[in-house]
């Protein structure tokens, strides 16, 4: 039988756009303080987190602690004209954001240029649904497939965040796709099993 990752997909955002504003507040602002109080995530130096949009987990508190204590900040950026991947930018504070590609801010190509070298100790990754086994669901266009396959990001620890209904019991994985090591809900830490 083959599994239905589209009716999966579409299941999983109708149900997080459904969450009104209040509750991606509260939610998104216990995911977040779970995170922020993991030593990993308190000695990092080196983080590439996502720039949330519409209802995903939000990481406004991620970026506005990462910045107060001079970590060095990494968001993807759509590469123009090359469908799937992803540049890598530091961003220093929030004027360095603006709407990109599917509305979703991004690193601003005026004032943030892409990075050749960069080995962050943590990378904060979207997903549509996670599984206990660190398999990912994204949007299905493969950009967050690419970027982690980059050797610069082989030895970070991948941590996804979701709400914890995005929790499912098993998703399909394809022989590119790369677990992540930790899921945070605003119910628990979900530690992968290596």
């Amino acid at each position: 039988m083959q599994y239905d990752k589209r009716g999966l997909r579409e299941r999983m955002l109708a149900r997080r756009e459904a969450l009104s504003l209040a509750e991606v507040e509260e939610k998104s602002r216990r995911i977040q303080e779970r995170l922020a109080a993991l030593p990993l995530y308190q000695k990092a130096r080196e983080v590439l987190l996502y720039a949330s949009f519409r209802n995903e987990v939000r990481t406004t508190r991620l970026l506005d602690s990462l910045w107060r204590r001079s970590a060095r900040v990494l968001l993807p950026r759509l590469v123009p004209g090359k469908k799937g991947e992803l540049n890598v930018c530091c961003v220093t504070c929030n004027r360095d954001l603006k709407p990109g590609g599917f509305g979703i801010p991004e690193p601003d190509p005026a004032s943030c240029a892409p990075l050749d070298v960069f080995t962050p100790e943590l990378a904060v990754i979207p997903g549509v649904a996670f599984d206990r086994d660190g398999a990912r669901l994204g949007f299905g266009a493969g950009y967050y497939d690419r970027l982690l396959g980059r050797k610069s990001l082989q030895d970070t620890l991948l941590v996804g965040l979701a709400y914890s209904f995005q929790i499912v019991p098993e998703l399909p994985t394809e022989a590119w796709d790369r677990p992540v090591h930790l899921i945070i809900t605003e119910d628990e830490v979900i530690e992968v099993a290596p």
